[in-house]
Order: C-alpha cells, then sequence, then structure tokens
C-alpha cells in the first residue's frame, strides 16, 4: 500500500474534526436525548425488524466487549430486548422494545431537524453542492472499506453470491440462463492449484465475486465475475479484476480469457477499457455472445 502524504492525512482529520463538531458526535447527549451518539446509532440499526448481534457488530465495525456494552446499557433502559433466534438458539436477536420504538421515531424526526438546520442557512447551489459532496465522500468511504478474500468456492458467501449472479443472468436473459448447460465452473476447478475464488466483502456482507479456472499450457480463465447492484458504483469489479489477474500472473498464466453474455453491457464496457481485445470463440457456452482475452 502506497504511502500517503501527511498535508493529506491532515486534511483528512481536519475534516473529521468539522463533522463530528457539527453533528453533535461529540456531545454525551446526542440530538437532547439521555445517550451518546453510539448508543443511539445501534439502537436506529436494530430497526422495526430487530436484527441479529452478530450482523450488527459486523455492520458497525464493534468488537464483542464494545458491542455488549452498548446493547446492555440499552437493555438498562429499558429501550431493547435480546433472545435467542427461533430459528437457530445460538444466534441472539436484538429488538426494540415499545419504548424503543418511540425514541426510535422521536430520534428520526430529531435527526431530520439536524439535517435541516445544516441546509437551511444555505442558498440552493450551496445545498446542491453540499449534498454532491457528501455523495461522493461516502462512496469513497465506503469503496475503501470494501475487502476482497479468497475463499472457498463451495462456502455460503461464495455459494450466496454465485447463486444471485445465476439470477440476474436470468432476468436479464430473459430467464434462459442455465449454468448446469453451460462450461463448467465448479468448486474443485476454482480451487488451488486448478483455480481460485474470491470474494468482495463491505462491513462483512458479500457483495461480489470472481474467479480463476487454469488450463495446462492455455490461457486461463476469468469465472463468475459479479458484482451486487447496490454495491455497484464503488470501483469493486475493476479491483476484483485486477486481484484476478494478478493472481494469474502469479500463477505462471501468459493470458487470460473470458466469455459473457451480451446483456451485461457494464461489464463488456469494462473489459474493453482495461484491455480485453474481442476474439473468436474459444469455446461453446452457449449463453455467452462475446469473447474476449488479455495478454499478461
Amino acid at each position: 500500500m502506497a504511502a500517503v502524504p501527511q498535508a493529506m492525512v491532515d486534511q483528512v482529520r481536519s475534516f473529521n474534526r468539522a463533522v463530528t463538531q457539527r453533528i453533535g458526535a461529540l456531545d454525551d447527549r446526542y440530538l437532547g436525548r439521555h445517550r451518546p451518539l453510539g448508543q443511539d446509532r445501534v439502537l436506529w440499526e436494530i430497526g422495526t425488524e430487530g436484527c441479529e448481534v452478530r450482523t450488527l457488530r459486523t455492520r458497525l465495525g464493534l468488537d464483542a466487549g464494545h458491542a455488549s456494552r452498548l446493547l446492555r446499557a440499552l437493555e438498562c433502559s429499558g429501550l431493547i430486548t435480546t433472545e435467542p433466534s427461533p430459528g437457530d438458539g445460538r444466534v441472539r436477536v436484538a429488538r426494540l422494545s415499545s419504548a424503543g420504538q418511540a425514541e426510535r421515531s422521536l430520534l428520526v424526526r430529531r435527526s431530520d431537524a439536524l439535517a435541516s438546520s445544516i441546509l437551511a442557512p444555505l442558498d440552493p447551489r450551496q445545498r446542491h453542492d453540499l449534498l454532491t459532496a457528501m455523495g461522493t465522500v461516502r462512496r469513497l468511504l465506503t469503496t475503501a472499506e470494501v475487502e476482497i478474500r479468497r475463499v472457498d468456492p463451495a462456502g455460503a458467501d461464495a455459494v450466496r453470491c454465485m447463486s444471485a449472479y445465476f439470477a440476474e443472468l436470468g432476468r436479464r436473459s430473459n430467464g434462459a440462463y442455465d449454468p448446469s448447460a453451460g462450461v463448467s465452473a465448479e468448486p474443485d476447478e476454482l480451487t488451488p492449484p486448478a483455480g481460485l475464488f474470491l470474494v468482495a466483502y463491505v462491513h462483512g456482507e458479500a457483495v461480489g465475486c470472481g474467479g480463476i479456472k487454469h488450463h495446462p499450457d492455455e490461457p486461463s480463465e476469468i469465472k463468475r465475475m459479479w458484482v451486487a447492484e447496490g454495491a455497484r458504483g464503488l470501483g469493486i469489479a475493476r479491483r476484483m479484476l485486477t486481484e484476478l489477474e494478478a493472481e494469474a500472473r502469479r500463477s505462471g498464466a501468459q493470458s487470460l480469457r473470458l466469455e459473457t453474455n451480451r446483456s451485461l453491457v457494464e461489464a463488456i464496457e469494462m473489459y474493453r477499457k482495461v484491455g480485453y481485445a474481442e476474439v473468436a470463440p474459444f469455446n461453446d457456452e452457449p449463453f455467452a455472445h462475446h469473447w474476449f482475452e488479455k495478454p499478461l
């Protein structure tokens, strides 16, 4: 990872100080209530339907001890309950009490008022600029949190991603996609040394995947490239592709191939931009309309 210039570090720290002060994060009575911001954020994330404690921890980046203290404080205030999940007694679920529901509604109203107070002094152009900048900051902060891991292609996260990929292909090709009818990419073909599989995570949630299938004395193939719709625009696909290419080089591959469906126009555009050239079909994949290759 490249070193970051100190001037940039100073700018980020200055931005953090300005934001935390303006939104009241330093106050131990956030939004005029009797709790600090951390407790209110947990109350918000539990939501009206409840939330598994382990999901809360992952989503908010909390260690077990800190999460336990926050939940205990909310329980002592009568705002939440925690109980075993009906489906799995090992999993605990946090739910809002009736008082917690009312408190959450109050927080919504006061949060709206705080947001309005930030925007009210600005003219329309300034509001547009601020909201645009906020959107950019949020997107880039999320991008910085993306983690790409090598995983077992038969594991739960990999299977979940591939199932979502197949479902999207089915929707975008009018239900015609059948992975069993195409060129194989079975777990054993995507496991070292035959290949590998990567999954992208944001806040602990699997949001994208991609694999490599090696062929002795032939170009390796990229398989099962997909990013969840809600995570697009964060550069995940480009980063995934870059890591797959690096892994292919380390394995000794001289070039990479892939095929894709014509409905995946965003993917086709990306492949062309990063140096993949369209070539004649190199397999009999029935759902492919474009075949690409790139020297490594």
